[in-house]
């Protein structure tokens, strides 16, 4: 029998879905684990959604998300600081494992260091409050080609001095598709360690048709994810292992 002690789908792998339908989904495949989007969690009803995991018996690996801090071109305005602890209230009552926040990029200042430094402020001053919820708060490295408008933090090494800046509440969740091309994971990776929060996995296609959604099935692209869940199990790292598709 397949074990599925660890996997978790993410509501982004069955993006035509309702949360309940999601979570009805899981149930029926013996899957325990599921991350959630606010955008669905809203359509559901945060009391409603709450009453299908408990029922269900799904825990919630992470809820997606705190942000952007800034704009994301035409896409995606930025949140306020309101809507931000709106998102912890909404992680601490289902019970997500972590809060995943994200960035955006402060393109009026023209400085990717200048732009960490403003993420880094708009996360310090959330940490009181998510700490006092008992929520944690996840960075989660973006690839390269996204540091001109989705985030300024692209490497592990990166995510890791944020956390050292920051301290306790803060974690990271490592995403294949984002982070594979990295040569210093041998060494941060060990160096997270108990920061680590989350795993999520696809393959990178190669030729690639879209450098944000054309996700590939596991096995199907460049990626050792092999390698790199041993690297991690290593590093002590024993949570969830997190399917994130965009199929085009």
């Amino acid at each position: 029998m397949t074990d599925l002690s660890r996997f978790a789908l993410n509501q982004a792998t069955v993006r035509a879905w309702s949360l309940r339908q999601a979570i009805e989904g899981c149930a029926r495949h013996g899957v325990k684990r599921i991350g959630v989007w606010r955008d669905k969690l809203a359509e559901c009803g945060l009391g409603e959604a709450r009453r299908l995991l408990r029922d269900h018996g799904l825990t919630v690996t992470g809820l997606n998300r705190a942000g952007p801090f800034f704009g994301v071109g035409t896409e995606l305005k930025p949140s306020t600081a309101d809507d931000d602890r709106r998102a912890i209230a909404e992680a601490a009552e289902i019970g997500a494992e972590c809060l995943l926040v994200f960035p955006g990029v402060d393109r009026r200042v023209g400085d990717l260091a200048r732009s960490r430094a403003l993420t880094a402020e708009r996360i310090g001053s959330l940490l009181p409050e998510a700490r006092r919820a008992g929520v944690t708060l996840a960075i989660e490295p973006l690839h390269p080609m996204l540091a001109g408008d989705r985030s300024p933090f692209n490497s592990l090494r990166q995510a890791n001095i944020l956390c050292d800046e920051l301290g306790s509440g803060l974690g990271i969740v490592l995403d294949a598709y984002h982070s594979w091309w990295d040569s210093d994971l041998d060494r941060q990776i060990p160096r997270a360690g108990s920061r680590l929060l989350g795993f999520h996995i696809c393959d990178w296609l190669a030729p690639t048709r879209d450098l944000y959604q054309d996700r590939g099935m596991m096995g199907d692209g460049v990626i050792d994810l092999a390698g790199l869940r041993q690297s991690l199990d290593a590093a002590g790292y024993a949570g969830s292992i997190e399917v994130d598709l965009r199929l085009l």
